[in-house]
């Protein structure tokens, strides 16, 4: 007999529910082929032009259609006499993170991130002679190759130049900078002026010692009483712990961005987390 840990933390019963209508609604492979055509179709299609795409009678194809728009994949309105199906996007972006959910890969989402800091990790802003220790963290994270696509350390220059004011952050462990954390703006459009990409490095030393811990809760924290409404993290799908970390931390998993770029000559893809700040 194989014994199976747990970590006692059952699947909250509404998301139970909730995942287990989106994947048997999709385990008809009819209404996988629909979805799919409605959503790479610009505007929508109408039931009629989806009978003709499926190869398939009216009747079954409305019956799909309508089951998809009962669990939320698809929004329906009425164009003269013809029904009209485009997908809904919100819904559709969840799929990852519920396959996240159901598989184990995060816990249920806290509303903030946890009190329960060491209390040898001290974090505060950053200080105009800290630029030496960061840009060390930084180029610390860039040879692990899972940390950042760059290949040369940014210049203090470059660094305050994109880096939000108010959103520096640096941890002291044993007297010294042992990690920092930033944001910076995520859209030079004014619509998207709340909206951040937030960085966190630790130290080679300090990895495992609650450094990001402590980093990401001030971020999280001092985010939402300044200004900013959604933080975004972009993370290489390799870096399992730093995923952790921001699952933790009350991000979601938007999506996979598939080779979205290259580093030393390899494509990556990345992870996009996101969370409310307020």
């Amino acid at each position: 007999m194989t014994t199976v840990a747990s970590n006692n933390q059952l699947l909250p019963e509404p998301e139970a529910a909730t995942y287990s209508e989106w994947f048997a609604c999709l385990a008809e492979p009819m209404r996988v082929k629909l979805l799919h055509a409605v959503a790479t179709a610009p505007g929508g299609l109408t039931v009629g032009a989806l009978t003709e795409v499926l190869g398939t009678s009216q009747s079954t194809c409305s019956h799909h259609v309508r089951k998809l728009a009962d669990v939320g994949f698809l929004h329906l309105r009425k164009v003269g006499t013809a029904t009209v199906a485009t997908a809904n996007q919100a819904c559709c972006s969840g799929l990852p993170h519920a396959a996240d959910a159901v598989m184990g890969l995060l816990a249920p989402r806290p509303s903030r991130p946890a009190d329960d800091v060491r209390a040898d990790v001290a974090v505060r802003e950053l200080h105009a002679d800290d630029w030496t220790a960061v840009r060390r963290i930084y180029g610390e994270g860039m040879a692990t190759g899972l940390a950042t696509f760059d290949v040369t350390v940014p210049s203090p220059s470059a660094l305050d130049a994109k880096w939000l004011p108010g959103h520096r952050w640096v941890a002291e462990l044993d007297g010294k900078v042992a990690g920092w954390a930033a944001a910076e703006p995520s859209s030079a459009r004014e619509c998207y002026s709340g909206v951040a990409e937030t960085s966190i490095y630790v130290a080679d030393g300090a990895r495992g010692r609650g450094v990001g811990k402590a980093l990401i809760r001030t971020q999280v924290m001092q985010a939402g009483v300044s200004g900013l409404w959604a933080l975004q993290a972009s993370i290489f799908t390799e870096n399992r712990a730093g995923i952790a970390l921001h699952h933790a931390a009350g991000y979601r998993t938007v999506g996979i961005r598939e080779r979205i770029a290259q580093r030393d000559g390899v494509w990556h893809d990345t992870v996009l987390l996101e969370r409310r700040a307020s």
